[in-house]
């Protein structure tokens, strides 16, 4: 009968604990009026609790900290911090000590440990320390691999490893729409949603645009000079509440004037967003780049530079449009005729020549035009017409102008 020997036990002992910020401890106050049987009995006993605030003992949070009483939740942009302690339980002294953290992920591993190098020796009752830190990039199924080698007065070459397995939850849902305007900017909208259980401070949420584009934030307004936060003085979202973002985004002036560029152009930015939570830990997350639908001009794009809000009736009014060649590699040759409709009527020579128009450049062309009826109008009835192809483009409800009539006077 073959018999197993006995499993040796290792000298050394490994430790791991995550390291996290303490919570306010709190307690349930228990009170009741003078006049009751108990009287003063448990005012008095919440005066005595080293636990409650002197002068206001019926709050529930106290004056302590509380330890971490588990592993808690580590969501993703946080900061994983774990505390590895290596002890010798033995009486005699261990040699050439290595201590190694892995960080096992769903696509790579990661060494976490600050030095490679070992230790000599390691005494009776002394032990081996080190912090290790790590801003969490993946969610789902990670594994923190402790792996410890040493070699025993005798010259034996032992070595152990634990594993300990966590999971890493998604702290926000980001939900982001893009407008497309006339005049070449984005406009973003972003959704940002606190899907933990416990309350954020936004502290900051920005967009990094790509080269192309400059970005001004939406999400504050000037009162009495000063910039206010169109969500208040307190920077805290609730779990499960949602803030809605707003930038616009304009190209920028060596851009603007290729429009064949501009035109294709997808990628937008990213989005940036750091908060804090309990105790001021804190957490960052910044998305992949943004990309948006190309809005689709066709060969010739049409566009207004200038129109007036509101005109008087049967007056003349101005107009500026700007005209860009979208194609990449053809010049074009344009002829503009102006239509009427039932309620705008053009003033000036329908079926001129506007010229040759070189591929990606723009010309700017103003126009008069009249309207003869009140209410708010559509602008409409133009067409371009390139000869070289024999391609006629047609252009309506390009913009809408309020008309009034004569006597009432219109503000410039």
């Amino acid at each position: 009968m073959e018999v197993n020997p006995p499993k040796q036990e290792h000298l050394l002992a490994l430790k791991v604990m995550r390291l996290t910020k303490p919570t306010l401890f709190t307690n349930i106050p228990v009170t009741c009026e003078e006049k009751d049987l108990p009287g003063d009995l448990f005012n008095q006993l919440m005066r005595d609790d080293p636990s409650t605030v002197n002068g206001a003992e019926i709050l529930m949070l106290g004056e302590m900290l509380t330890l971490p009483q588990n592993f808690g939740n580590i969501f993703l942009g946080e900061t994983f911090s774990s505390y590895i302690s290596v002890h010798n339980d033995s009486n005699q002294v261990v040699k050439d000590i290595l201590v190694k953290a892995d960080l096992q992920t769903s696509s790579q591993r990661l060494n976490l440990s600050a030095s490679s190098a070992a230790v000599a020796e390691l005494k009776p009752d002394c032990c081996i320390d080190d912090v290790i830190h790590h801003e969490v990039k993946e969610i789902g199924t990670h594994i923190l691999v402790c792996a410890v080698s040493y070699t025993t007065q005798g010259g034996e070459k032992m070595y152990f490893r634990k594993f300990f397995k966590f999971q890493v939850l998604k702290p926000l849902d980001v939900k982001t729409k893009f407008y497309n305007a006339e005049t070449d900017e984005v406009f973003l909208e972003a959704q940002i949603q606190n899907i933990t259980t416990s309350p954020m401070f936004m502290e900051k949420v920005s967009l990094e645009p790509s080269i192309m584009y400059n970005v001004t934030e939406l999400n504050s307004v000037n009162e009495a000079g000063e910039c206010v936060s169109t969500f208040g003085s307190r920077g805290y979202l609730q779990p499960m509440d949602t803030r809605q973002y707003l930038y616009c985004l304009k190209p920028k002036k060596e851009f603007a004037e290729k429009a064949g560029i501009i035109k294709g152009v997808t990628v937008i930015g990213k989005l940036d967003i750091v908060w804090k939570t309990n105790l001021g830990e804190r957490g960052r997350l910044q998305t992949s780049q943004l990309q948006r639908m190309a809005p689709g001009y066709g060969d010739v794009r049409l566009s207004l530079e200038a129109i007036p809000d509101t005109v008087n009736l049967e007056e003349p009014f101005h107009i500026t449009c700007k005209i860009t060649n979208c194609s990449s590699e053809r010049t074009m040759d344009l002829v503009l005729e102006m239509c009427n409709t039932n309620s705008i009527h053009w003033c000036g020579i329908s079926g001129r020549q506007l010229g040759k128009l070189h591929p990606s450049s723009s010309l700017c062309l103003a126009l008069t035009l009249l309207s003869s009826v009140q209410g708010l109008q559509s602008v409409s009835g133009l067409r371009l017409t390139d000869t070289f192809l024999k391609r006629t483009y047609e252009y309506d409800d390009i913009a809408q102008v309020c008309v009034v009539s004569s006597a009432i006077k219109v503000e410039a």
